[in-house]
């Protein structure tokens, strides 16, 4: 699916049921021509993610349901259980995930925006 974010567009994998959700970029060491997944939930909540069987480190961006910015972390791969979870800093609706530093040109800040298409066909990593 492609969203636009800061006036770029992103090609993005989309992760919105709970398999998916669930799946997210597990296994993955190459997304290919995409920059990243985008993660849209149901509702706005403070909801978590963990980095188990996941190979490579990620930046997760965090929006809430009109777009507007709210965090973002890097997570690195989990070695050892019980991994960590990481989460945003107040409720979001959508979360993007990318190999680290790949959208650092974005400029993540208080004026950052994603805007997404009303439909979104599904694309794997």
């Amino acid at each position: 699916m492609r969203a636009d974010v800061a006036g770029r567009a992103l090609t993005l994998a989309l992760a919105d049921t709970e398999p998916a959700r669930e799946r997210g970029l597990m296994e993955i060491t190459d997304l290919g021509s995409l920059d990243g997944m985008l993660f849209r939930f149901d509702r706005p909540a403070f909801w978590t993610f963990w980095m188990k069987d996941t190979l490579i480190p990620l930046d997760i961006a965090f929006f809430a349901s009109d777009g507007r910015f709210v965090s973002r972390t890097t997570m690195p791969p989990c070695r050892s259980n019980p991994c960590p979870t990481y989460g945003a800093a107040a409720p979001f609706l959508f979360a993007i995930e990318a190999p680290a530093g790949r959208l650092d040109f974005l400029g993540f800040g208080a004026t950052l925006r994603v805007s997404l298409p009303a439909s979104s066909p599904a694309v794997s990593p």
